[in-house]
Formats: C-alpha cells, sequence, structure tokens
C-alpha cells in the first residue's frame, strides 16, 4: 500500500437552524470543488446574535482531503 498525504482547510459554516446545518452547509459545499474529503473535526461553534436575539449558528470545521501534488 502506497503512502497517502491529507491536506486539512480550515471551513466555517453558518445556519439559521442549527450548529449541525451549519457543519453540513460547510462539508457540501467544499465537497462542490474538493475532491476525495475524509474528516471533518469540528473545533468551534457560536452564535450571531443581534438585539438580544440569536440570528446565526456558526460551525467551524476543520476538514480533510487526499492530497495529489505532482510528483
Amino acid at each position: 500500500m502506497a503512502e497517502s498525504v491529507y491536506k486539512v482547510v480550515e471551513l466555517v459554516g453558518t445556519s439559521t437552524e442549527s450548529w449541525e446545518k451549519a457543519a453540513k452547509a460547510a462539508v457540501e459545499r467544499a465537497a462542490l470543488s474538493l475532491r476525495d474529503l475524509r474528516v471533518a473535526e469540528v473545533v468551534e461553534q457560536d452564535l450571531v446574535i443581534e438585539k438580544g436575539k440569536v440570528e446565526a449558528f456558526r460551525t467551524k470545521l476543520k476538514v480533510s482531503f487526499k492530497y495529489e501534488g505532482k510528483d
């Protein structure tokens, strides 16, 4: 088996409904331009508050994908 290398990028997804939907939005959007996504790790969650009300959920993720650099 050949060795593999993975690149990790940090993403922030947002949702007006939940942290889970914010994470899902980030992964699904990343999948449009990154191939072979492997693992997503939630590293932070926060809220956007305006006038005392929660306006948005934000989830910060570290997402890894297989790195296919030139030989």
